[in-house]
């Protein structure tokens, strides 16, 4: 079972996918307990947090001088201006939102890049990060195992 709830941990610190792909892969599995699941999804997600606010704008400048990274470099850059006005109007709230909604684009990795971009508070950063990650995690937590129910008798 701890096998199982650091992969689930492990594949929420990852980019584009995480939570929203963890959890219900998880829950949908049936051997783990959803709330364990939430759990180590949540914490998982976290782990890449305080990388990104640090050194994402050191290494991102750094892959701007290398034409090899121009397509990454221009998905990055219209993620980040597709995401940041939100984050400028709202602030910390607009970021506990912004990473808490499970949808394609948002979430903890896209969250804290634009973040950093921002310019935004390290430490408040990370404690919204923290609280909409919480929230999103236990949203696709329960929307999974409903969903699990209804359809799959999970």
């Amino acid at each position: 079972m701890l096998q199982q709830l650091i992969y689930v941990a492990l594949s929420s610190a990852v980019p584009l996918t995480e939570q929203r792909l963890a959890i219900p892969v998880a829950v949908g599995a049936g051997s783990l307990d959803p709330i364990h699941v939430c759990i180590a999804s949540y914490l998982g997600s976290l782990l890449p947090v305080p990388f990104v606010l640090l050194f994402f704008n050191a290494i991102f400048k750094w892959m701007k001088k290398y034409k090899a990274f121009d397509k990454i470099n221009i998905f990055i850059e219209n993620k980040i201006r597709k995401n940041s006005a939100k984050m400028v109007k709202y602030k910390e709230l607009g970021l506990i939102a912004f990473i808490a909604i499970p949808l394609p684009t948002t979430g903890i990795w896209t969250g804290s890049v634009v973040a950093a971009v921002l310019g935004l508070d390290i430490k408040k950063s990370m404690l919204c990060a923290a609280i909409g990650g919480l929230i999103s995690a236990v949203l696709i937590t329960v929307i999974s195992v409903v969903v699990g129910a209804a359809f799959f008798g999970v």
